[in-house]
């Protein structure tokens, strides 16, 4: 479904604003930093450990939202003799910035993740480490952790090696302006490389029976008129940008489990009902399942545009619960995990390429760079190690919680005052239990929001919603103070 975009009144964004501020005293996210953390940032901005091997010279670049300065990646490609690619993967060395015990780790230990409200980001580390002195801004040089990841011909893995180095990124770009470079056939060979490594790992994601949902997603930005709501699908860039994050994820699960010890990003396989449930959507949405075409095959084939096909990929979006981290050390007696494998991917994963932003990622670079430097894991990592994966649950669901509260306020902001209007919505969920209750997806403004079917009369049960169906809604209550939006079936 393409981003549809609803402005509201320039004077509406000052209550917003308010009522953000009030949402994240009423959640208890700290904005402040304590002055012993900022004391110590700034003495590890001017004095952080820098590695003996120099890459300087490598002409990596970034790609990222525009105007972002937590820089955590960047890369650079080239093809290899006799056919296949390199892959240089840099990302920040957040532990040349920030000392195990100190101020700074304690404090990324208690914010885990950094949180983005449309009116402010409160980040995982201080802005002088997060956005400066480690992020990977063009044309400075800053230590990191660099892969080389060679490829064959096929995108296939054929070496994996990492070594801390002293890079430098010379231009930053965003997904907007590599997509069209690349459309517009004016692609320089980076990203012309960018665009043909991707599409390969693409081809390897779809031989290993891996999937990524197109769901598109609701954002909200605020903008010099005021805020801005509507539905984000991710392009071509963004996803060649994403497989070679994955990539290097995966490179680091196997070395992590070749070494007996790390951090995996682990999700379980559905069970066999959940898939069978899907086909009776799909049947009922007219989407065609033929019994031989694998899932994965079946959403490459979707188009998340078509109302009935966003609905299901709506549903398909429960396949993906169940997704945490698997800390081992077996020289320690913690095992890792039976089935190592992150489903969605088909293949073991960890995430390490964003430590300016997720506290996990620090640890699993460590071990990653011991192992691959032939040396001891540290001891700071392995005792940390056990605690994490609990540290990342409740940052992966304190982020939930304010990403769904930022929206919900929102929609009810721009919606509140409009009671008893109609609007034209798809059915995009229905629950299994209450048949008459669901969720409904609006066309304009970009709003997703529970609804309740007609009322089918004294003693009567209300009608079903029809899933994936286009129907007219009548919103019934906006309120701010509460974030809730609800509708009812015309």
């Amino acid at each position: 479904m393409p981003r549809r975009k609803l402005r509201v009144k320039a004077a509406d964004s000052a209550r917003i604003n308010a009522e953000l501020a009030e949402l994240r005293a009423r959640l208890e996210i700290h904005t402040e930093w304590p002055e012993k953390v900022l004391a110590e940032a700034e003495e590890a901005a001017e004095r952080p450990r820098l590695p003996e091997y120099d890459a300087t010279d490598l002409p990596l670049f970034t790609v990222d939202p525009p105007g972002s300065r937590d820089l955590d990646q960047a890369m650079h490609f080239t093809r290899r003799p006799g056919g296949g690619y390199r892959v240089y993967y840099a990302i920040a060395d957040v532990a040349a910035f920030v000392h195990p015990g100190g101020a700074i780790d304690v404090e990324a230990r208690r914010r885990v993740e950094t949180l983005y409200f449309p009116d402010h980001r409160i980040p995982l580390h201080p802005a002088r480490i997060s956005e400066d002195a480690a992020s990977l801004l063009p044309g400075e040089p800053r230590p990191a952790l660099l892969w080389q990841l060679d490829l064959d011909a096929d995108g296939a893995v054929v070496l994996a090696d990492l070594r801390r180095a002293l890079v430098r990124s010379h231009r930053r770009l965003d997904y907007a302006a590599v997509q069209r470079s690349v459309d517009l056939g004016g692609a320089d060979e980076q990203l012309a490389l960018l665009a043909t490594v991707g599409r390969l790992r693409e081809e390897q994601e779809r031989a290993r029976g891996g999937i990524s949902l197109p769901v598109p997603e609701q954002e909200v930005e605020e903008t010099l008129h005021g805020y801005v709501l509507g539905y984000r699908a991710p392009g071509p860039a963004d996803g060649w940008n994403a497989q070679i994050s994955l990539l290097t994820g995966m490179a680091a699960a196997d070395l992590m489990l070749d070494a007996g010890v790390g951090l995996l990003r682990t999700l379980p396989a559905a069970p066999a009902e959940a898939y069978e449930r899907l086909r009776r959507i799909a049947q009922a949405l007219d989407v065609d399942w033929p019994a031989g075409l694998p899932y994965p095959e079946l959403i490459r084939s979707l188009d998340p545009d078509v109302p009935l096909n966003a609905a299901f990929l709506n549903e398909c979006t429960g396949l993906l619960r169940g997704a945490g981290y698997h800390a081992f050390d077996e020289s320690r007696g913690l095992p890792a995990p039976a089935d190592p494998d992150h489903a969605a991917l088909a293949a073991p994963y960890a995430h390490c390429t964003a430590p300016l932003r997720r506290l996990g990622d620090r640890f699993a670079q460590e071990v990653c760079a011991a192992v691959a430097a032939g040396e001891d894991v540290p001891d700071w990592t392995r005792e940390a190690l056990p605690a994490v994966p609990a540290l990342m649950a409740s940052g992966d669901r304190r982020s939930g919680e304010v990403e769904r509260a930022c929206v919900d306020l929102v929609e009810a902001e721009l919606l509140a005052g409009r009671e008893g209007e109609d609007f034209t919505a798809v059915v995009i969920d229905v629950d299994e239990k209450r048949p008459g209750s669901g969720t409904v997806q609006l066309r304009e403004p970009a709003v997703r929001a529970r609804c309740d079917a007609a009322d089918g009369g004294a003693g009567a049960d209300r009608a079903a919603l029809p899933l994936g169906g286009l129907i007219r809604v009548r919103l019934a209550t906006a309120d701010p103070a509460t974030r809730t939006v609800r509708f009812a079936a015309v």
